[in-house]
């Protein structure tokens, strides 16, 4: 082997023997890296979500306030309703399976076949030097028929019961947590006006700026409904039909101490078919 082959092969060899030392602590601090990453990983996981930390810590046990606003007495909640943990997601299809549903889906357009005019071909196929048509109901001429337009369709979707009470209650425990609930007594001693019913909501803590409430009723109070259904931003509804929008729509929720009974009713009655 020539000499000058022989430089040139050990120049390579001492090129690679430094390449390779130069490379294992890159390699060591790439280790350590990922080592941290996990780590912090399995610390994240080990620890519980502040959400539900949250939820456990709220106090379910709420002042009773009459027409005045001063407390008459306390009132625990249902765990099961008000100290859910707060599924985000599922309060988010809960909503959405409820728009859909309030969607008709009876629109509905005349193709060709159905609008009013003859079947007859309105000129000759060749030698008038204009395009081609067999009749004058067709979508391109005045009172044609509508092309590809809407027709009747069901847009309805379904959701496990489970699914609807564990959302609805979601939602019930996300307002308390926020402090946006209130349970009101004796508020059917009132005279049945409206301007009666407007101070009692002041009294409450509810502006007539922010008045976005829902009212709930523990059933159909005829008087009650004539006496509220005027004041801006306020909705009434009865514990049986409330739902997880509506909580959602509203920024207060306001609840008859009797409506809570009706509550706590319902959930047990609702464990008890699922068992």
């Amino acid at each position: 082997m020539p000499k000058v082959l022989k430089k040139t092969v050990k120049s390579v060899s001492k090129v690679k023997k430094t390449v390779k030392v130069e490379k294992k602590p890159v390699a060591k601090k790439a280790v350590v890296k990922l080592t941290a990453k996990i780590e912090k990983k399995q610390k994240q996981i080990v620890k519980p979500s502040s959400k539900a930390m949250e939820t456990k810590n709220v106090s379910l046990s709420v002042d009773v306030l009459d027409s005045f606003g001063k407390a008459v007495g306390k009132i625990t909640l249902p765990r099961e309703v008000f100290g859910a943990k707060i599924n985000k997601q599922l309060i988010a299809q809960a909503v959405r399976v409820y728009l859909v549903n309030q969607r008709q889906g009876t629109v509905s357009i005349k193709t060709r076949g159905e609008v009013d005019g003859s079947t007859r071909k309105i000129y000759r196929q060749k030698g008038t030097g204009r395009a081609r048509h067999g009749g004058i109901r067709a979508p391109l001429f005045v009172k044609g028929g509508v092309a590809h337009g809407p027709k009747p369709k069901e847009y309805n979707l379904s959701m496990p019961k489970k699914m609807k009470v564990a959302a609805f209650a979601s939602a019930m425990s996300e307002k308390i947590k926020d402090g946006e609930i209130k349970v009101v007594a004796g508020i059917e001693k009132l005279d049945k006006k409206t301007k009666e019913f407007a101070k009692a909501f002041k009294n409450w803590g509810i502006s007539e700026e922010k008045r976005s409430t829902i009212f709930v009723l523990p059933k159909d109070m005829r008087n009650l409904y004539s006496a509220m259904r005027n004041l801006a931003g306020v909705s009434i509804t009865t514990a049986g039909r409330l739902n997880t929008y509506d909580v959602l729509k509203h920024k207060n929720v306001v609840l008859m101490k009797e409506a809570v009974d009706v509550f706590a009713k319902e959930h047990t009655k609702s464990a008890k078919t699922d068992k």
